[in-house]
């Protein structure tokens, strides 16, 4: 695993950079310029709209009729789909990345689509919220209640995520079925890589989210 500081993308000044999401501005670093990319759940297009300052070949599926409607306005090409799915239809190797950012969380067969992002991209790269995180531990623990965040708001009974999973989970679930993880950070509150040079379970802790670029592991 290896931890590299999310600093700003060739072509985008510091106030650029500052008006996109830390952990889009870490993902879009991973994808090569003038890489063919899929984002799965990809909300009103932000994290496309940004691969786009690098040169990259952006398509973008979204389940809901808003957020494609936003992103066509915006000028992308985006569909109308659904991960559990749609991603069946799509051929072996269509794409040289295909991107799943906080939204694993929220498909019903988080294994299943993570093996086709797999078969469908020479490479994924899957972001999501840390359940493990020690604010989530500790409102559990304190306050006895599912937990909630700035980042995961919505109450137990209105919220579309249905499998939480720690950092640990995940990785756990990528050896179980061989798949390679090429880079993997995890991002603390403020948006920070955590230090690679800590402890695992400090990650686990202490990321609140966690970034992954993986690939297909031997054999496959």
């Amino acid at each position: 695993m290896s931890v590299q500081e999310v600093l700003p993308l060739g072509g985008l000044s510091s106030a650029q950079s500052g008006q996109f999401r830390a952990d889009h501005l870490l993902v879009a670093e991973m994808v090569k310029p003038g890489s063919k990319v899929l984002d799965v759940g990809c909300g009103e297009g932000d994290l496309l709209q940004l691969l786009e300052t690098r040169g990259i070949d952006g398509r973008g599926i979204e389940l809901s009729r808003e957020g494609v409607n936003r992103c066509v306005a915006k000028g992308l090409a985006v569909v109308q789909g659904d991960a559990d799915t749609d991603l069946v239809n799509y051929p072996d190797d269509a794409f040289d990345y295909v991107i799943l950012s906080q939204t694993l969380q929220a498909t019903r067969q988080p294994r299943v689509v993570l093996e086709n992002l797999l078969r469908i991209g020479r490479r994924a790269i899957v972001s999501f919220p840390n359940f493990g995180f020690w604010k989530m531990r500790l409102q559990l623990l304190v306050g006895g209640h599912m937990p909630r965040t700035e980042n995961l708001p919505a109450t137990w009974y209105d919220t579309a995520n249905i499998h939480f999973c720690t950092i640990k989970d995940f990785v756990e679930l990528c050896d179980e079925i061989n798949v390679k993880m090429e880079r993997s950070v995890a991002l603390d509150l403020y948006g920070r890589p955590v230090p690679l040079n800590l402890p695992w379970w400090v990650w686990n802790m202490f990321g609140e989210q966690a970034v992954f670029l993986l690939s297909r592991g031997e054999g496959k």
